[in-house]
């Protein structure tokens, strides 16, 4: 319930109604991301890299991780990964929005490949 209060006051802050209700704690976080500098960086500096929802925003993501992992993110940065565009008249790699969640030194988030 608390999620959702936080949604609908900056839905009405914002005047969209649209997000509060399209977006759940659950559906913020859309899939972790496994490359090699995800696994380097999982291990050494404690950060996990997710896809995450188009409009989601920092505050979205950190409630989310609160909600379904139960742990308090110290730092959530965003970014806006362009497309590559065409190659063969197949989209190479489609935009997408990724969040680095860094957690403190003891915390782990268990996540199945």
């Amino acid at each position: 319930m608390v999620y959702k209060d936080v949604l609908r006051k900056r839905a009405i802050k914002t005047k969209s109604l649209k997000v509060a209700e399209k977006i759940s704690p659950f559906k913020v976080l859309v899939k972790p991301i496994f490359t090699e500098k995800a696994y380097k960086q999982s291990s050494d500096a404690n950060k996990y890299f997710f896809k995450i929802h188009q409009d989601a925003n920092k505050n979205d993501v950190k409630l989310a991780v609160e909600t379904v992992y139960n742990l308090i993110p110290e730092d959530v940065n965003i970014v806006s990964v362009k497309s590559k565009g065409r190659a063969n008249k197949k989209v190479v790699r489609k935009a997408y929005k990724k969040a680095v969640i860094t957690l403190k030194k003891w915390d782990k988030i268990e996540v199945i490949q």
